[in-house]
C-alpha cells in the first residue's frame, strides 16, 4: 500500500513546485584538493541523494571570498570561474535526477579553522570562541582570538555574500542559502556573548540582527527578486549546544521577522546536537519553528532529528513546518523518501550513523562509506 505520510505530499517553495517535502540539509564534506574547486566524486555525491528521492538538495557551506570567510581546508567555494564551472557540473547532475540544488553560502567568521591570506580570524568582537577546533575537519588546539570587524570589514563581507550568490546564479543553482546558524559569522553577530559591540551592530535584537539584514538585502539586490533566497538560523552552535536566544518567543519573533523583511523567501532552522524538540520549543512552549511560520508567513524548514519517521509526520500535521531536512539520517540512506514511500526501514549503516555516541562532525568519516550500503 502506497505510504501517506505527509512527508511524501507536494510543497511550494519560493518558485518551486517541490514533488515532496524532504531536503538534504548542508553537511560539510570538506573534499575539495584545496582549490575550492568543487571534485567529479562530489557531482556523484550530491546526485545520490536526488536519485534517492530529495525533492531538494542543500549544499555544504561554500565559501564567499579569499579574505576571512574560509572555514575548514579544502572546503569548496563559489570565487572563481574554475570553481562556478565545478558547481556547474553537480548543478547539472543534481537536476539530471530530478533534484533542486541550493547553495549554502557561509561566513566562519570566529570558527575558522583555515589559514587565510590576510592574518588572523574576523568576529562582531574580540572575544575568543568557545571550545576547541574540531578534528573532524583537520583542526587542533583553541580557536584564534578574533578581530572585531570594523565598517570597512562587514562591508566586504555583505559584499562577499552577494558576489558569491551571484556565482551561484552563474552556476545554475536553483537557490541560496544564507548559513546564519551554528556560531559561524551571521550567528556571531546574533548571539550576545559573542557580540559586545556598542555601536549599530550591537546591543538590542535589532543592533546584532542588522549584519544578517544587510547580507540578505545585499543578495537580494544581486540576484533580483525572482531568484530563491533563504537563511538557515539556530540557537545552538559546533562549540556550544546549550546557547538559547535570552529573550526567549520575543527576541526569535524580531529575529524572524527581520529576516523575512530583507527578502528571505524561506527560513530553515537548524538544531546542532540533533534533537529538535529539545532545541526548537522556546520559552512559551512555542516551537521556533511554528512561531517562525507564524510570524514570516515564509515556508519553514525543520532540522533535527527528521529521520525519525514518526516525529516528521508530527511536525508536519501538526503545523510546526513546511519541511524536513535531513542530516545523517540522509547520510545514512541516500533513499530516505523512497523507503517511507515504500514502507521499508533504515538501513543498518542509517542504524550505525544515527546512534547516540557517534560524535558530531562524523558525517566526514562516514562519507568515504557511502557507495559501499
Amino acid at each position: 500500500m502506497p505510504s501517506t505520510h505527509p512527508a511524501l505530499t507536494p510543497a511550494q517553495l519560493g518558485p518551486f513546485k517541490l514533488a515532496n517535502r524532504v531536503a538534504v540539509a548542508p553537511m560539510s564534506r570538506v573534499s575539495t584538493a584545496g582549490d575550492g574547486v568543487p571534485t567529479a566524486e562530489m557531482a556523484r555525491y550530491y546526485a545520490r541523494f536526488a536519485q534517492g528521492g530529495f525533492a531538494l538538495v542543500i549544499t555544504e557551506g561554500v565559501y564567499l571570498d579569499h579574505a576571512y570567510s574560509q572555514s575548514y581546508p579544502d572546503q569548496p567555494a563559489l570565487v572563481t570561474d574554475e570553481q562556478v564551472a565545478g558547481w556547474r557540473r553537480v548543478v547539472d547532475a543534481v537536476h539530471a535526477e530530478g533534484g533542486l540544488l541550493v547553495a549554502q553560502l557561509m561566513h566562519g567568521g570566529a570558527l575558522s579553522q583555515h589559514n587565510h591570506h590576510r592574518e588572523g580570524t574576523l568576529a562582531p568582537s574580540e572575544v575568543p570562541p568557545l571550545g576547541a577546533k574540531m578534528a573532524a575537519y583537520g583542526g587542533s588546539g583553541a580557536w584564534a582570538l578574533p578581530r572585531a570587524a570594523t565598517d570597512a570589514d562587514l562591508a566586504e563581507a555583505v559584499e562577499g555574500f552577494a558576489r558569491a550568490a551571484v556565482r551561484a546564479k552563474e552556476a545554475g543553482f536553483d537557490g541560496v542559502e544564507l548559513h546564519g546558524a551554528n556560531g559561524y559569522l551571521i550567528d556571531q553577530f546574533l548571539t550576545t556573548y559573542t557580540n559586545t559591540r556598542t555601536d549599530g551592530y550591537g546591543g538590542d535584537v535589532a543592533g546584532r540582527s542588522r549584519f544578517m539584514v544587510e547580507a540578505l538585502r545585499a543578495v537580494r539586490a544581486a540576484v533580483g527578486a525572482e531568484y530563491l533566497m533563504g537563511i538557515r538560523l539556530s540557537q545552538t552552535k559546533v562549540n556550544d549546544l546549550e546557547y538559547r536566544w535570552p529573550g526567549g518567543a520575543t527576541e526569535a519573533e524580531q529575529i524572524f521577522r527581520a529576516a523575512a523583511g530583507a527578502g528571505a523567501d524561506f527560513l530553515h532552522l537548524a538544531s546542532e546536537g540533533r534533537d529538535w524538540q529539545q532545541t526548537a520549543t522556546l520559552d512559551t512552549g512555542v516551537t521556533a519553528t511554528a512561531l517562525a511560520r507564524e510570524v514570516t508567513g515564509r515556508p519553514v524548514i525543520a532540522n533535527g532529528g527528521m529521520h525519525d519517521v514518526e516525529q516528521a509526520r508530527a511536525v508536519l500535521d501538526e503545523g510546526h513546518a513546511d519541511l524536513l531536512a535531513l542530516g545523517r539520517g540522509a547520510l545514512g540512506d541516500r533513499d530516505w523518501p523512497q523507503r517511507v514511500a515504500d514502507g521499508r526501514a533504515p538501513s543498518a549503516f542509517a542504524s550505525e550513523l544515527l546512534r547516540p555516541d557517534v560524535t558530531l562532525g562524523a558525517e566526514r568519516a562516514y562519507r568515504d562509506r557511502i557507495d559501499v550500503h
